[in-house]
């Protein structure tokens, strides 16, 4: 049986202002922080004397534009579309439980994940579907313009970059070297993309130790069977490191650290020098940059804070966030720090509950905010809101018997 062509998504323009003025009022009630705002205006810190604290916040935190976009997107398919017309969403719009909450809350269901309510195969021609932040895998895509699905699409531009350069890798029978994580919806639509034209390769490296077993391979060869097992599920269907890491070029998950990846490609590099002589590295080695430039802001904001006296960090954010767990890492490498996903996580001065991401559990922590003079930083990754910001700014301070509304006057 033939498979039927694929029909021609529809286009209708959701960015009208008669669309976007309201939603961007209803996204501003549902997310916006009148303390955070009054915090950034006073220079990114806020100090009671009466409570002996300061708080300060990153310069850079929150919501990027690439989520803002996604977000009021989202908003403005429910508001185009009748409210009898059901919207159906790919996954996550981000990594935010409370975001991910509030979009479900608006009566459009999820076909992925433990918030999943209907299923791909269940549509129909003219079904509207939300394509994420993180974009989506082309054969999950195919498969909705098959059915003549309705897109609205709310994939990262910055995503759709490194999506050309695989591409551009593929086309030119160069094996993508993605550092990210292979399971990440991000990652997946990207090496989906290096394979989408049947011939194209990749191999996905999360660790500088992954990545050194393959400069080693590079060199000095190894066992097939070890290499395939040990990245099971990391690389394309057929991989053959014998014969697909002789020209490889390198790309990343955008929300990656920087200095992480620029650390893969620099012994990659190096292995292909070793390999092949540094006269010929151009015919065996391509590197582009496609970090986030939103993730490198939040990464920089977070650098200059902690040069800065504090005595513990809070990064709030989603658990499955990458561009917040490296936030994480940054600074428990200098100083107390609790990844928290909202407020409800410091149940008192005394008890704290955060994510370990070593052990990827929560876990909680006694005696976790010192008594007396104490300045606490505060950051938040790409898709963490104003208002949850606010609710952790709130609760260190009524731990101090400092109300709220006192932090606005």
């Amino acid at each position: 049986m033939s498979t039927p062509a694929p029909v021609a998504p529809q286009k209708m323009n959701l960015r009208r202002p008669d669309i976007m003025e309201s939603v961007q009022a209803q996204v501003l009630s549902h997310y916006r922080s009148e303390i955070v705002d009054k915090i950034r205006a006073s220079g990114n810190v806020l100090t009671s004397p009466e409570s002996r604290m300061t708080v300060k916040l990153a310069k850079e935190f929150g919501f990027c534009y690439g989520v803002e976009r996604a977000i009021d997107l989202a908003y403005a398919a429910r508001k185009y579309f009748p409210p009898e017309k059901p919207i159906f969403i790919l996954g996550e719009i981000i990594h935010n439980p409370e975001v991910n909450d509030q979009i479900q809350a608006m009566g459009i269901k999820f076909l992925s994940g433990k918030e999943k309510n209907a299923d791909i195969e269940d549509l129909n021609a003219g079904d509207v579907v939300i394509i994420p932040a993180f974009g989506t895998e082309v054969a999950t895509r195919r498969k909705l313009e098959a059915k003549g699905c309705i897109f609205v699409d709310t994939t990262c531009g910055d995503v759709m970059t490194v999506w050309k350069r695989v591409r551009q890798y593929s086309k030119e029978s160069v094996t993508s070297i993605i550092h990210g994580k292979a399971r990440h919806e991000e990652t997946k639509a990207t090496t989906s993309q290096a394979t989408a034209n049947g011939t194209g390769h990749y191999l996905v490296v999360f660790t500088l130790g992954e990545t050194d077993y393959v400069c080693d391979y590079i060199v000095n060869g190894g066992n097939k069977e070890e290499f395939l097992a040990k990245f099971k599920g990391a690389c394309s269907e057929g991989f053959d490191p014998d014969q697909h890491l002789i020209a490889i070029g390198v790309a990343n998950q955008t929300t990656m650290l920087r200095g992480e990846t620029e650390e893969v490609q620099r012994r990659l590099k190096k292995a292909m020098e070793q390999k092949y002589g540094e006269s010929e590295i151009e015919k065996h080695f391509r590197f582009f940059d496609t970090i986030c430039g939103a993730t490198q802001d939040r990464q920089d904001a977070l650098e200059k804070l902690l040069k800065q006296p504090l005595d513990l960090l809070l990064v709030v954010g989603g658990y499955n966030s990458s561009n917040t767990s490296h936030l994480a890492e940054m600074g428990e490498a200098k100083l107390p720090t609790y990844f928290i996903k909202n407020a409800a996580m410091m149940e008192s001065s005394e008890v704290i509950r955060h994510w370990n991401q070593h052990i990827h559990q929560e876990v909680k922590t006694d005696h976790w905010l010192p008594a007396g003079n104490i300045t606490v930083g505060i950051t938040a990754g790409a898709s963490c809101p104003n208002n949850l910001i606010e609710d952790t700014i709130v609760r260190l301070f009524e731990f101090r018997n400092v109300a709220a509304e006192t932090l606005l006057q």
